[in-house]
């Protein structure tokens, strides 16, 4: 399973961060940076990319 971040409409609320640090970071540029690949719980995963304020991520 595979995080998709839309870096273009990612704003840097730090959603995903906040719910899943272990597996998000914003960068320094304000932009998120998931991981390459992901084997958490996917009913985490569908709730931080639920809780995105601009839709920037998507599960693939």
């Amino acid at each position: 399973m595979r995080i998709i971040a839309d870096r273009i409409v990612c704003a840097g609320h730090g959603m995903c961060e906040a719910l899943a640090p272990d597996l998000f970071r914003v960068g320094a540029d304000g932009i998120v940076v998931p991981p390459d690949t992901v084997t958490s719980d996917r009913e985490l995963l569908e709730l931080v990319v639920d809780s995105c304020p601009v839709a920037a991520l998507r599960l693939s």
